[in-house]
């Protein structure tokens, strides 16, 4: 029986989580601040809806990408050094959002990012948690990315291209923010060939745990990020 929260039950022991089920952890609780950050700490996060309720998963093995792996493509650099789009960063958090949610994916029947999803990460955004890259084309959003940061940890959540390459780019601008922030390593929770083609690898769920709790053990700072930068030359 996968376990269902209540507003004021704690989290089962992510080894409990059914591997059968993706890492299917647990049903129920809420989306609140203190609530996600816990989860985020313990390994854990919330990914689609049952009934209105979410579920909660901690796979194992563990889909990551360290910042240093990144592989920067010749095709990618050369988008990124033309100037095709322009990159900014928290300044439209709830467009990037939806439109994360609106664009269709592959084998994917609708999506798991609810209106109580929007709701509860543009509240992390404005607490300074969460943060979106957004890739923009004469003006409009064309693409982006957004998670959040605790301690020395990325969390990414979502990401959306409605132009080629638009995600890709604010992806490397990304990798480029977190390598400035000393940022360790990026959570890309599930594997998917996207993700490894730019450098993800699956590690072992306690590996992944073990990095987790050292990484998160200072909160750091938190707030907007300083804008994008234009050139490109790495």
């Amino acid at each position: 029986m996968i376990p269902y929260l209540g507003p004021l039950d704690a989290f089962p022991p992510v080894a409990s989580a059914r591997a059968e089920m993706g890492g299917l952890l647990a049903i129920g609780g809420d989306l609140s601040a203190p609530r996600l950050l816990e989860a985020y700490r313990r390994g854990i996060f919330p990914w689609g809806t049952v009934e209105g309720q979410p579920l909660w998963y901690s796979p194992d093995p563990r889909m990551v990408l360290f910042p240093a792996e990144f592989r920067l493509s010749r095709s990618l650099r050369r988008t990124l050094r033309s100037g095709a789009f322009e990159v900014r960063f928290d300044s439209n958090f709830a467009d990037v959002i939806a439109g994360c949610a609106e664009t269709p994916r592959p084998g994917q029947d609708g999506t798991w990012i609810s209106d109580d999803m929007k709701e509860a990460y543009c509240r992390l955004h404005e607490l300074g948690w969460a943060h979106s890259v957004e890739a923009y084309s004469e003006g409009n959003l064309v693409g982006g990315l957004y998670g959040l940061v605790i301690g020395r940890m990325f969390y990414g959540e979502s990401m959306f291209a409605r132009r080629r390459d638009a995600s890709k780019v604010a992806f490397a601008h990304l990798i480029r923010q977190l390598s400035a922030d000393n940022i360790a390593l990026i959570d890309c929770q599930m594997r998917t060939e996207h993700l490894a083609s730019l450098g993800g690898r699956e590690i072992p769920r306690a590996e992944f745990l073990a990095r987790l709790q050292q990484l998160t053990a200072d909160p750091g700072p938190r707030g907007p990020w300083p804008a994008a930068t234009g050139d490109w030359e790495r």
